[in-house]
């Protein structure tokens, strides 16, 4: 099961967020400080949160300014109750295994969506969406008032009047209070099927209509206890949404004895060693007294070679164990710490038992052993989290949804960066959503990813964005710096660069690009980087530098009129020549006089505006072949709504889910051409 989407309202600094997109492995939410990221998380952790959690405290967790309209005792004024509130609502869409399941109870479900409400009382509600609705009473009463009387007519033939209670009589009693508008709601499907299964033999199995009838009844009455069995499944395959915000360490010597007592007595340190060292046994396979009781373990005499050999298993399965955690600890954690594959020497982190005392040392490529808190705090970090990780995912938090709040936080920008990989690793088996202010903790190619969180003001409260914009310019500083680093990493990395206008032209290149390369029809030259300028009139200054480092440029503009005056510059010229200052006219083929590279993807563009954006223009564009498509967009669906961010992300989650024979074959002809074109520029 993953989250679709989800809603946040009166939680904290939190009036109501809006619905916003969760993506299906991960999500990242940037914004400046007290914007409320942190918030919103604790709201989601609420969906489902893991065994023992504290659950919503209705006097804090109300907007304060808005807490005298919530009743929460007789003496209170306000209007609203707690169990009428919802704080936290999601949509989830079925995996296979969901569907198989529900696809048992009753087939109709299993194309249905799965919705989940928690309200401030911290009872919950639950629904499908797209499902088959429960019938009222007015959409069985005649067929049901009939088929009462057509038992009641056979049945008065065979015996004397009077001499019985009717069916008729039976079914008013049940539905006696039931109005046309009535659901047919589980617990009144159940004497209603009651009903139903004492008629059945009494229908005559000769008259086809009657028969039809009563099917018909027993399905739509039915449906009700199918709908609420599958809502049912569905809770109960929910996954577990767990919060980390400040990782458990682990206490590099500790002793086992003193650890079991505590644990047997639940008698935990406040500064959460214990947990992190508990994480860390259930990851070594064994229980903190096992190891004690295995480090108390005497030696046998000689004499008993039985009682020996019993020793010594103990002895080297404990050291067996260890090793191989220690291995795994080592393998992951230096795929982060010392990614460079060339280097041969590396961190090696080992956990020993001795006796009553396990330690965590770590050994450096000189062959030193120090303790773990000796090494530095990302070191320390980032082994606290894998271990914690590897030991609750093997747990409960298997398959679990993670929210994660400011992740590597401590480490160091490079070290983020690599633990980004990690992080990405992880979204394979675990749907997760992190926090972040950091430049280093978001990609270049992960903007469609990103979902900016600002705070204008308390009255209006935390807001989230599905865009990649925001009005305090400080919600987007993490992106602005990211695509700044990454660009500063990128501009003299490769011998041949294609300069575009922006970074939804970065965005179709790249995207078709790899669509025609899947499909064998075209392939860009692998060396030849791609580098957004933001802007038509900033084309110049990056061409001049990448040029002034003897470097190969070419410069794609669109053949707008933007796109004619800086083509038109004369320093551009200058540098680049007229060969490798290229335009969106030279390979395009159709009607538009000054097509713009969303020109090159029209008709594709238009159908996946339609289907993921909700935006209609096929009707205007077909009367209007010669127009641009983007002015057709923005007259159709106004300034405001429409954005060349939105629609350049909406193609790039379709193209991962289609391939370039979807394009249509003057698209493919059209890219093909300017495929070739960027590549003898750039020869």
């Amino acid at each position: 099961m993953r989250l679709q989407k989800a809603r946040v309202q009166k939680y904290r600094s939190i009036r109501d967020t809006g619905w916003f997109d969760v993506e299906s492995m991960k999500t990242i939410l940037v914004g400046p400080n007290e914007a409320g990221k942190t918030v919103l998380l604790r709201a989601l952790e609420q969906i489902n949160p893991p065994e023992g959690m504290q659950g919503f405290d209705q006097l804090r967790d109300f907007p304060r300014s808005e807490l005298n309209d919530l009743k929460l005792d007789e003496n209170d004024h306000g209007t609203i109750t707690p169990d009428k509130v919802t704080v936290v609502e999601a949509h989830f869409e079925l995996d296979d295994d969901d569907i198989e399941a529900v696809a048992q109870i009753d087939e109709r479900f299993a194309d249905c969506a799965y919705v989940f409400g928690r309200r401030l009382d911290n009872s919950s509600w639950h629904r499908l969406h797209g499902a088959p609705v429960v019938p009222m009473y007015e959409n069985i009463r005649k067929d049901i008032l009939r088929l009462a009387s057509h038992v009641d007519t056979r049945v008065s033939a065979s015996t004397e009047e009077g001499s019985e209670t009717t069916q008729s009589d039976k079914l008013d009693e049940i539905v006696a209070e039931w109005s046309d508008g009535t659901r047919i709601s589980e617990e009144r499907a159940t004497p209603l099927m009651e009903w139903l299964n004492d008629v059945t033999p009494l229908v005559d199995e000769e008259n086809e209509l009657e028969e039809e009838r009563l099917d018909k009844l027993t399905a739509m009455v039915r449906l009700s206890e199918k709908r609420n069995e599958t809502v049912r499944l569905l809770k109960q395959r929910l996954p577990v949404f767990v919060y980390f915000s400040n990782y458990f360490r682990i206490r590099p010597r500790l002793h086992l004895g003193l650890l079991a007592d505590r644990l047997e007595q639940n008698i935990l340190d406040d500064d959460q060693y214990d947990r992190g060292n508990e994480c860390l046994l259930k990851l070594l396979g064994f229980g903190a007294r096992e190891l004690s009781e295995l480090g108390k373990a005497a030696e046998p005499s000689a004499g008993d070679p039985t009682a020996l050999k019993a020793y010594q298993d103990q002895l080297d399965r404990r050291r067996y164990q260890l090793n191989a955690a220690s291995i795994r600890l080592t393998e992951n954690i230096n795929r982060v710490w010392q990614p460079d594959p060339n280097r041969v020497e590396a961190d090696r982190l080992r956990v020993e038992a001795d006796q009553q005392y396990l330690k965590v040392v770590v050994e450096d490529e000189m062959g030193v052993e120090v303790e773990l808190d000796q090494r530095s705090e990302g070191f320390q970090w980032l082994v606290s989290f894998f271990v914690v990780f590897f030991a609750e995912a093997a747990d409960r938090h298997k398959n679990a949804f993670l929210l994660l709040d400011e992740p590597g936080l401590s480490l160091h920008g490079l070290k983020q960066r690599e633990f980004r990989t990690t992080i990405s690793r992880l979204a394979k088996t675990n749907q997760l959503l992190y926090t972040t202010h950091s430049p280093f903790m978001v990609g270049p190619d992960e903007l469609d990813l990103v979902r900016v969180v600002e705070m204008k003001d308390r009255r209006t409260g935390t807001e989230i964005h599905t865009t990649v914009s925001a009005g305090d310019s400080a919600a987007l500083l993490p992106l602005q710096e990211a695509l700044g680093y990454d660009l500063a990493q990128s501009l003299f990395s490769q011998q041949r660069n294609l300069v575009l206008e922006g970074l939804t032209d970065y965005w179709y290149v790249e995207a078709t690009v790899a669509l025609l390369k899947a499909a064998g029809e075209a392939y860009l030259n692998d060396q030849i980087s791609l580098i957004p300028a933001n802007a038509a009139g900033k084309v110049v200054y990056f061409a001049t530098i990448l040029h002034a480092n003897n470097l190969k440029v070419a410069a794609l503009l669109d053949s707008d009129s933007a796109g004619d005056t800086a083509a038109n510059i004369d320093t551009l010229v200058h540098t680049l020549g007229n060969k490798n200052i290229l335009r969106t006219a030279d390979a395009y083929t159709g009607a538009v006089n000054k097509p713009e590279i969303e020109d090159l993807l029209r008709d594709t563009l238009i159908e996946v505006a339609k289907t993921e954006l909700g935006w209609d223009i096929e009707a205007i564009a077909g009367e209007q072949p010669a127009r641009p498509v983007v002015d057709i967009f923005t007259e159709k669906i106004g300034k405001g709504p429409f954005s060349k961010y939105r629609l350049a992300k909406a193609f790039l989650r379709w193209t991962r889910e289609h391939e370039a024979a979807d394009l249509t074959e003057t698209e493919r002809a059209q890219w093909k051409e300017l495929i070739k074109t960027v590549n003898k520029a750039l020869q």
